[in-house]
């Protein structure tokens, strides 16, 4: 998730992104994906006003095919509050010509979408097309990216895990935003030494639905390096508000355990689906809205309802909803349709007779688009 250079944006001086406040992570920078939908100027104003965001990331593309619909809008809205701007692209390249493939796909939809040049157009690398390869090789594929997406005007970046960073690819210093989610944010920084740290993916503000990532800066890559004369208005709220946000008082269950829930879910809208049961635990990939999604177990802890998907080479977990149980991201008892590959089919092929999306019709079997599909084989596609 990254954001860009606005037009008039906000006004924090270099110095200012670079004074740590030692007690409290900064919400400098949002993150708006396909997961959070269309945004109003006036929550846009409102994160900056009541909350000090300076800029603010807008999801602009995934792969090779999918288009973040509210990517337009946002941009346009993003830049009417006074925010600046950028976006990211979820990374689902394996090779090198897929990394240069998929810059071309999100440097067009950016352009068509309105993101500014000179914009971060960063690759979010999370995905488990990525944790398939070797360091050598996520390297090589995300430097291919970076150098094609700057021939659009855009800046490039990489976005990733901090258990990923340096481990799964390289992050060098003063570059790369990292998430790690400590359990109670106040009181240390976290890659100081990097572009951004992404200390929470739960974040909430007034007039918005639904929880945000947001992030700490420590350089003024994602601002540009501009100055502007666009501030909060409302300091006290900024302060307590970002206090509020640094809380966390839910505790860690030591008696919540698993049970059996063989289930078939479909997903209302995206969720990330993770290594582990935690909001800390690395993601492996964002479940597009429409994706099936089978369970075996289930458990309520950290004041989520999770769920645990068997996948080929282990298991994901996805949030289904708040602790009180109810399933407010999926709904139940879907049922299914299914297609048998024959010889000379593909993804696209059979996507397109089914009216389906590529990528969601991969997602929704466990896949992606370069996972090789057999005749034989049974895909949902309903």
């Amino acid at each position: 998730m990254k954001k860009k250079v606005l037009l008039g944006a906000l006004a924090f001086t270099s110095a200012f992104l670079l004074a740590v406040n030692v007690n409290a992570a900064r919400m400098d920078m949002v993150d708006v994906s396909n997961n959070n939908g269309y945004m109003s100027t006036a929550e846009y104003v409102s994160m900056r006003n009541e909350f000090g965001v300076k800029a603010v990331t807008v999801k602009i593309s995934e792969g090779g095919t999918y288009k973040d619909p509210d990517a337009a809008s946002n941009i346009a809205n993003v830049q009417a509050a006074g925010l600046y701007i950028n976006g990211y692209h979820f990374a689902r390249y394996a090779t090198k010509a897929q990394a240069i493939a998929e810059a071309d796909f999100a440097g067009q939809t950016a352009k068509a979408a309105g993101l500014p040049i000179g914009a971060v157009l960063a690759t979010d690398v999370e995905s488990q097309e990525a944790n398939n390869q070797s360091k050598a090789t996520n390297d090589r594929n995300n430097a291919a990216f970076m150098k094609e997406i700057q021939k659009f005007g855009y800046r490039a970046d990489i976005y990733t895990s901090g258990s990923w960073a340096n481990n799964k690819m390289t992050i060098k210093g003063k570059t790369g935003w990292v998430a790690g989610y400590p359990y109670v944010p106040a009181g240390k920084q976290w890659y100081t030494n990097n572009n951004a740290w992404q200390w929470s993916g739960s974040a909430h503000f007034r007039i918005s639905y639904g929880g945000f990532d947001v992030s700490q800066l420590y350089t003024d890559y994602y601002t540009a390096g501009q100055k502007s004369t666009v501030k909060p208005t409302d300091k006290d709220a900024v302060k307590a508000n970002n206090q509020e946000a640094n809380k966390n008082t839910s505790k860690p269950s030591t008696s919540a355990k698993w049970v059996k829930e063989s289930k078939i879910y479909t997903l209302k809208t995206a969720v990330k689906l993770r290594i582990g049961a935690s909001t800390s635990s690395s993601v492996i990939t964002t479940l597009p809205a429409g994706t099936t999604v089978k369970t075996d177990q289930a458990i309520i802890q950290g004041g989520y309802r999770w769920a645990r998907q068997p996948r080929f080479n282990g298991y994901g977990y996805l949030a289904t909803g708040p602790a009180s149980n109810t399933l407010e991201y999926v709904k139940s008892g879907a049922t299914h349709t299914y297609y048998t590959v024959k010889s000379g089919d593909s993804w696209w092929a059979i996507a397109q007779r089914n009216g389906l999306n590529m990528t969601t019709l991969a997602s929704q079997n466990g896949k992606t688009i370069y996972t090789t599909i057999y005749p034989g084989q049974r895909l949902v596609v309903r």
